[in-house]
This record gives structure tokens, sequence and C-alpha cells, in this order.
């Protein structure tokens, strides 16, 4: 493990500090390892004494042992604040976390993504709408975000695993555990197929606590959320809170006015989430040119788009600052360029036209 990894850990795990204290110290001090060698006195005026002490500790050699082997298998990763192949979407919501753990395909972390969530006591009708749409969007390029729980989650996973978009499950205990254990099977084929991330340490068991603070997660890595089925006092609602806090777009499937599962996605509608109810509705108000048939046409009016990413390998963020667009809009376009055949993804992160 290089020392800046093993400062970035260190940071994470050191009890107390949490992201915000963390941002503090990194905004003022410039880098993870520039916080474990400043003085104390320096750590004092920026966080509270015990917490400017804890820092001073030599690091858990346990805990970064047990990191250090488990990044020894191929499909595990530790994506850092400062690491190309964090989410940049992360990157605009309030509370981004310092790291994320990783199994399976890094590459979907900047895909465009639509967070599919809803109750875990779902209907047979719900299960199988939250397949549905999920396989939609897949087919039309997206990459399905959701938490991997019991319900609406579960159905959304294994419909975008059968598409052409994928999966990312976001998850509330570290990712050498599955929870629920009854999803060991579907955790096992989204790490081959999809990815599993968390931002909780390894060893971190199911705590109640962790669940609505991952949905921030799944909400900031996604274009929209869509809640397929949910009651009134559904965790969903929160996410759908996040999502528009964030700036995301909410989506609502409605339902039957007798089932306690509708009422939540009737309330959202209530308060101006988006009414959907088809799968190309929410990829009509995303974008415009998602489809399920195949990879849109494009067209003359995207030639100076073009010209704006010119034929050498670039950056998201230059490419967005040359186009004047939101990074929901330029991960769009750049998704349907590619499934056309006129852009390429390179490695770090670049893309690149193809003539």
């Amino acid at each position: 493990m290089d020392e800046a990894l093993k400062a970035w850990l260190t940071l994470s795990l050191t009890h107390g500090l949490g992201g915000e204290g963390a941002r503090k110290l990194l905004r003022a001090l410039g880098s993870p390892e520039a916080v474990l060698e400043a003085p104390l006195s320096a750590l004092r005026e920026l966080v509270r004494p015990s917490l400017a002490e804890a820092l001073k500790r030599p690091s858990d050699s346990d805990k970064l042992a047990e990191i250090t082997a488990w990044l020894e298998d191929a499909s595990n990763h530790i994506v850092t604040l400062a690491d190309q192949d964090y989410p940049q979407a992360l990157l605009n919501i309030p509370d981004p976390p310092l790291l994320l753990y990783v199994k399976g395909r890094l590459d979907l972390l900047n895909r465009p993504a639509i967070g599919v969530i809803g109750s875990r006591n779902a209907t047979a009708q719900g299960k199988q709408n939250a397949e549905a749409f999920s396989r939609a969007m897949s087919d039309a390029g997206l990459c399905v975000v959701s938490g991997l729980a019991h319900g609406i989650d579960a159905a959304a996973h294994r419909g975008a695993l059968a598409g052409r978009g994928s999966s990312i499950g976001v998850i509330g205990t570290g990712l050498d555990k599955v929870y629920p254990a009854a999803h060991r099977e579907l955790a096992h084929a989204m790490a081959g197929q999809g990815a599993l991330i968390s931002e909780f340490p390894l060893g971190t068991p199911p705590l109640a606590a962790n669940f609505p603070r991952r949905n921030r997660i799944i909400s900031g890595l996604s274009l929209g959320c869509l809640i397929v089925e949910a009651g009134l006092q559904s965790g969903s609602l929160i996410t759908a809170r996040l999502a528009l806090e964030q700036g995301r777009e909410v989506f609502a499937i409605p339902g039957s006015i007798h089932s306690p599962q509708s009422r939540g996605c009737h309330a959202l509608i209530k308060q101006g989430a988006k009414l959907v109810e088809t799968a190309q509705d929410v990829l009509d108000e995303i974008g415009g040119f998602f489809t399920g048939a195949g990879p849109a046409e494009v067209d003359a009016a995207e030639d100076p788009f073009l010209e704006f990413l010119g034929f050498d390998p670039v950056d998201i963020d230059t490419l967005a600052q040359r186009a004047g667009l939101t990074m929901a809009e330029l991960s769009a376009m750049l998704l349907t360029l590619e499934l056309g055949g006129r852009v390429a993804v390179l490695p770090g992160g670049l893309y690149q036209r193809i003539h």
C-alpha cells in the first residue's frame, strides 16, 4: 500500500472525525499526508483537542493490514477524493465520502446512472415494475443504482444486470459482509457484472444508522431517482428528499389508491415528483436520447459538440468548461456519442472523438 492511500485510510478511520471534519482539515492543510504531519498545535486550531490527539497516534496497523490483504484481489479497489476514478457526480453533493471501497467494475462509477429504489415489503407488481423499468433503462445504456435491500432494490439490480448498462449496489456495511445474507448470490453477480460500493470500512456490521446515510450516495451518483413503490414511512422518501437537495430529478410510479405501498409515491407526485408510466418517460426527462431499441442516432445538431471535443483526448472537466454544460447534460451526451460510435472512452477517464 502506498503512503498516499495509507494517509487517506488513516484519516477516514479516525474515530469521531467524520467527513466534515476531514474536509475542514484538507481545505486548511491540503492533503492527508500534510494533515498527519502537521504539529499538534495546528490540528488543535482546526478540530477538537481529542481529535487532534487521535490523529497523532500511530495508524491502526491491524486494520491497514486487513485492507492491504483485501486489495490483493484484483476486483477490489479503493478510490479517494483525489483519484480520477472517483465518481465525479459525488463531488457535487454536500457530503461526498472521503473514499469508497469498490468491488467490481470501476468504469461504472462515472457512467450516467439512474437510482431505482422503493419498499422492502414490495408487492409482486412493484417488483415486476422495478425489474422491467431497470432492464429497459439498462438497455438504454444507463447504470442502475440501488441499495441491495429486499424488495424493490433487489428487483432493480436483477433487471439492470440483464441489460447492457449494468448496476451499482451501494451498501451500508463493509464490503466483506453481505446484508441481507439472502442476497449473497445477487451480490456475487453484482461484483462480477457490476459493482458494489461502500464508504464504510471492512468489518462494519449492518448498523441501522448507516443505511439512511448511504442513501445520499445512491441519489448522488444518479441523474435522477425513480421511486417504484413506497409507503408513507419508507426510507425511499428520504432518498427522494436528498435527490431534490442535490439537484437531481425525482420520478414516481403511481399505483392503486387502496395500496399502502403506493401512498409514498402519490405523496411525492403531489409534491412535484414526475409521474411516470414507462421507462421511456424517465429517459425522455433525463436527456431524451436514450432508447431501449439500441444506440441513438447522432444527428447534425450534435456536430457543434464534437467541435468542442476536438480530436485529442480530453477530461470531462475541461470538456464541461468548453461546452458550458452541466455534468448531467455532458454525461448523457457523451454516452449517446459513445453508443453511436462517435466517441471512445480512454483509460484515466479521458474521452476522444472517433473519426
